[in-house]
């Protein structure tokens, strides 16, 4: 009788193959079952990897675009509020349109300054 392996004209996989696979199959069962990611040790805590802010001139270039007829009825995705008539917005790389208000603390040193704070609260918390 041939292999499963000849009569399907493939190689076994290698064993570092084989861990990645394992693992990718899992990931895959547990979003099929709706598993927990923290059963999988998957959780980040994105508060305390925070990305670093864009670069000054980056923002600075974003395009800024005058909203004008139906792109009225377009909401912000931050603060969920329709735009005004012509009124400016900033339009990410992504061809969303933000406030200034709502996306550049996101984008500028405020985020920054929001880790700094997040990180002296954290000290603080353990040395008193």
């Amino acid at each position: 009788m041939a292999s499963y392996f000849d009569e399907h004209d493939c190689e076994p996989l290698r064993p570092e193959q084989d861990a990645r696979t394992n693992m990718l199959l899992e990931l895959a069962r547990s979003l099929f079952n709706r598993m927990d990611f923290e059963d999988l040790g998957l959780v980040v805590d994105w508060d305390h990897h925070l990305p670093p802010p864009a670069a000054k001139t980056a923002v600075e270039n974003l395009p800024r675009t005058v909203i004008r007829g139906s792109q009225a009825e377009l909401k912000c995705p931050v603060c969920l509020l329709e735009f005004e008539e012509e009124e400016t917005a900033i339009e990410m790389p992504c061809h969303h349109l933000f406030h200034s208000n709502c996306i550049l603390p996101w984008l500028s040193k405020a985020r920054k300054q929001q880790q700094k704070h997040r990180l002296e609260n954290l000290h603080g918390a353990m040395y008193t």
